[in-house]
C-alpha cells in the first residue's frame, strides 16, 4: 500500500517529548472522535471529487467512489481531453478509457492497468481515510508522542512505521494540541537497512475540511519536497 509514489517534506523543526503528557493511542483516538465521532468509516459508502492542480500541467478533474463493506472503487479522471476509469469489485478490475472498454492488450498501450488500479484504491482509500486508517493491522504507531513546531506552529506528532508487507516507509503525523485536527503529515523513505533518509520523501499541508457521510475530511492538501520545500501540486476536495 505504502510503495507507490505521492507527492512530499522538510527538517524537522525543535522536537520534544510528550509522554509525560498523553499516550499515542490517546492521541489517535482523540483525533479519530475528531474527523469521525460517529464512527462511519469502516462503513463508508459515498462518492466525491478532487480536483488536482500542479504547476505546468493541467487541472485533473477525479470523481472517486467508495463503498468499503462491498470492497467496490472507482476512479473517473479527466484532463484534457481524456478520460481514464479504473473500477475495482473484491479481486476484479476493469478500465476505461474515453468511454472505450478495454482489454489486457489495449490497456496496456495506455499505460493502464489492474496494478495502477489497485493503487489508487490504496492511495485514495488510504489518504481520505485518516487517522481512522491508522487503525489498520501492520500498523505501528511508536510511543512517545512527540511536541514539535513546524511552520510556526506547534503540534503533537505521531511516528508511524509499517510491517514489511505494508510498506517501509516512515509517516509523521501532525494534530492541534487543542482540538486534535490532524493538520500536516510527512513521508520519508529508508534505505536498505531501514534507516530514514532525511532528504527523501514529502510533507503535506492540510486545511480546510469537507463533511462526507459525516466524516472531516482536508479539504485542501498542499504538497511539497521535504529535500527543497518545492512545491509539487494541491488536491482540493468537492462534494
Amino acid at each position: 500500500m505504502m510503495r507507490y509514489t505521492l507527492f512530499f517534506l522538510i527538517a524537522f523543526g525543535q522536537t520534544t517529548l510528550y509522554s509525560q503528557s498523553i499516550s499515542s493511542e490517546a492521541v489517535l483516538q482523540k483525533a479519530i472522535d475528531f474527523h469521525d465521532p460517529n464512527g462511519n468509516w469502516k462503513t463508508f459508502n459515498n462518492a466525491f471529487t478532487v480536483e488536482m492542480t500542479t504547476p505546468n500541467a493541467s487541472k485533473r478533474t477525479s470523481n472517486i467512489s467508495i463503498n468499503l463493506p462491498a470492497q467496490y472503487f472507482k476512479v473517473e479522471a479527466t484532463r484534457d481531453t481524456v478520460t481514464t476509469v479504473y473500477e475495482v469489485y473484491k479481486d476484479k478490475c476493469s478500465m476505461t478509457y474515453n468511454s472505450v472498454v478495454l482489454d489486457s492488450a489495449m490497456a496496456k498501450s495506455k499505460n493502464m492497468s489492474c496494478e495502477r488500479a489497485e493503487m489508487y484504491k490504496n492511495y485514495y482509500t488510504y489518504l481520505y481515510g485518516l487517522p481512522m486508517k491508522l487503525e489498520d493491522p501492520g500498523t505501528d504507531i511508536n510511543y512517545p508522542v512527540e511536541k514539535r513546531v513546524f511552520k510556526d506552529k506547534t503540534y503533537l506528532v505521531l511516528k508511524v512505521t509499517y510491517t514489511e508487507a505494508v510498506g517501509s516507509d516512515v509517516w509523521y503525523f501532525y494534530f492541534d494540541p487543542k482540538s486534535y485536527e490532524m493538520q500536516v503529515y510527512q513521508f520519508f523513505k529508508t534505505d536498505d537497512r531501514g534507516n530514514l533518509i532525511s532528504d527523501s520523501g514529502e510533507y503535506i499541508l492540510l486545511t480546510g475540511s469537507e463533511e462526507i457521510s459525516n466524516i472531516k475530511m482536508p479539504k485542501i492538501r498542499a504538497w511539497y519536497y521535504n529535500k527543497d520545500d518545492k512545491y509539487l501540486g494541491t488536491d482540493t476536495l468537492l462534494k
